[in-house]
């Protein structure tokens, strides 16, 4: 990194006073103070982090950016941990962007990168979103990749779960303070109308997040529960009626329940069976394997990355067909059909209810996450943060109130021993 670094941007000079306003005006936006500084900063820097939480403008720097860079026909890739989170990347920007895996080119044969100092990548800006998931080795094989007079843009939200691999990369280069770090704080006024966006920050900043009346009309709201016993039954309502006749959002496509664990009776394997047997009841074709049930309709996640597929972790898809004669399955992942022996079913799971750790990267519609002092091993800040975050127009809590304050007080998350925020900051 440091010595990616110590070269000029490929895009040589730019003079921010005359790009900036261009910008607004090609896009018709207005910057804010903090997101101009932020560009500023960008155009000067080979190597550099954006951060911040939701509502702060992250998207329209990142287009800003890529905007100009576009204009003084600089090459840019775009990437990110998970295909939905590349997804988003895509949708936000207008450009193609592809999983790390992917980028990378993935050998489906020994797992290995085709993509490295021997072939590298062919683009003078690399931007990797959600770069809080990305874990050391990843990150090494991404740097590798990218050629020594080429840029990378890191942008995430530190304030996130780390990666579920080893390190914590995105903290570790913010907290060395030898990169350059545009660090985005004010909250955009239209975003401050959202209770989620509000309360997300209230949380990160260990107070309690504001809960409505009954009466009142928001996008947040806590369903209180003081039992397992008490809270399956008001999940099931919330997701198969209340939220439809409300919001009329899809239970299948649009609300997902998120838990803070897998284990447990308000884990995401116990509500997985509640949900399967309210959405889609048992049907006579079904396929029973490894403790899982499968019937055409279910919501099924992958939980491995399939290169030979073309299905990576965290991918949510549909079974569309089960033939017993040939032992095989049909899942649905966007508009892709891909299919699976029986026997590789050990690759995916019942997604009605997922954790949210698989979410991470991942936005919905409407959330629901439940939350009891049962759940206290994993009842930490940044894991209710990035819960609510995955919410994009509802979240509805459903739990003990002790539980929440549980969650928004504790930040004691495991120290990870990393070496890299030292090796930054003293290497010249």
């Amino acid at each position: 990194m440091k010595a990616l670094n110590r070269q000029r941007p490929p895009w040589g000079e730019i003079d921010a006073t005359i790009a900036i306003p261009w910008v607004e005006k090609s896009l018709t936006i207005t910057l804010s103070p903090s997101q101009k500084s932020a560009i500023k900063l960008a155009l000067k820097s080979k190597v550099m982090v954006i951060t911040g939480g939701p509502g702060v403008g992250k998207t329209t720097l990142v287009k800003s950016l890529l905007e100009i860079l576009k204009a003084k026909m600089i090459k840019v890739m775009l990437c990110a941990p998970t295909g939905r989170a590349a997804k988003r990347l895509t949708e936000s920007t207008g450009l193609e962007a592809k999983t790390i895996h992917r980028l990378l080119e993935t050998d489906p044969i020994t797992g290995a990168f085709k993509k490295g100092p021997h072939n590298l990548l062919s683009c003078n800006v690399l931007v990797v979103d959600e770069s809080s998931m990305v874990d050391v080795s990843l990150m090494y094989s991404v740097l590798k990749a990218i050629s020594q007079e080429a840029a990378l843009i890191l942008i995430g939200d530190v304030d996130q779960l780390p990666s579920v691999g080893p390190g914590q990369v995105l903290n570790d280069i913010i907290g060395s303070q030898s990169l350059p770090v545009a660090r985005l704080t004010e909250i955009f006024r239209q975003a401050s109308n959202s209770k989620i966006i509000t309360n997300a920050h209230n949380i990160n900043q260990g107070t309690m997040p504001y809960i409505p009346q009954r009466e009142e009309s928001s996008d947040f709201y806590f369903v209180e529960a003081n039992t397992p016993e008490e809270c399956v039954p008001k999940i099931l309502e919330i997701v198969t009626q209340r939220i439809p006749k409300k919001w009329r959002y899809d239970p299948f496509k649009e609300i997902q329940v998120l838990c803070p664990m897998n284990r447990g009776g308000v884990g995401a394997r116990s509500l997985n069976l509640e949900l399967q047997k309210v959405l889609n009841p048992v049907q006579e074709l079904k396929v029973e394997r490894f403790g899982w049930t499968y019937q055409v309709n279910d919501k099924v996640m992958q939980i491995a990355n399939n290169y030979d597929k073309d299905v990576y972790n965290g991918d949510i898809g549909f079974v569309k067909e089960i033939n017993l004669d040939m032992k095989e399955i049909t899942i649905q992942f966007d508009r892709e059909n891909v299919v699976y022996d029986f026997d590789e079913l050990d690759e995916i799971v019942l997604a009605y209810a997922t954790t949210i750790h698989k979410a991470q990267g991942s936005e919905y519609p409407a959330i629901v996450i439940p939350l009891l002092t049962q759940h206290y091993p994993m009842l930490k800040r940044n894991l209710l943060y990035t819960g609510v975050t995955r919410g994009k127009k509802l979240v509805v809590l459903v739990g003990q109130k002790k539980a929440l304050a549980m969650a928004v007080k504790d930040t004691n998350t495991k120290k990870r021993n990393t070496k890299l925020c030292e090796w930054l900051s003293n290497q010249p």
